[in-house]
């Protein structure tokens, strides 16, 4: 991964990866050499790059799924907690879901954010900006972050 797309292409691929999404993919793009600003920008898009998907797909998945012995049980674990981490959406509606991405944490971000939307039935077409903008934010404060803890060593 010497060139710049080299760096480029494994900072998107990190932030597609559940869990580890934006919060590892920045410090993953700043480490291959990436400027901060574009280690930032790679790790947002490529954040963003699954969001479609999973709210396009994740009823339909969960629904089949549920009907097996094996994963039913799991996906209804899995629709519990994603109503339980909805909260703060049902409430604030599309500015919870932007803090619900934008909290840095694990347990929240794009992945967390699509499956809450789906589960909840916000529409497309208000999610995705609202999961972006979560997205954004997260990316500056990981940015931040990430830059600070360079400094001290």
């Amino acid at each position: 991964m010497e060139t710049v797309f080299g760096k480029l292409l494994l900072t998107l691929g990190t932030a597609m990866v559940p869990v580890v999404e934006l919060r590892g993919a920045i410090p993953v793009g700043v480490a291959a050499g990436l400027p901060p600003a574009v280690a930032c920008a790679a790790a947002v898009l490529g954040n963003l790059m699954p969001v479609p998907l999973i709210m396009l797909l994740a009823r339909r998945v969960m629904d089949w799924l549920r009907g097996t012995a094996f994963f039913g049980p799991k996906i209804n674990w899995l629709e519990r907690r994603a109503h339980l981490k909805g909260r703060i959406v049902r409430k604030y509606r599309l500015m919870g879901l932007v803090i619900l991405v934008a909290i840095p944490l694990p347990g929240t971000g794009a992945w967390t954010g699509a499956l809450v939307a789906s589960v909840l039935d916000i529409r497309m077409r208000n999610a995705v900006p609202a999961i972006f903008l979560g997205l954004v934010v997260a990316g500056v404060l990981i940015t931040v972050l990430t830059m600070g803890v360079i400094r001290l060593f």
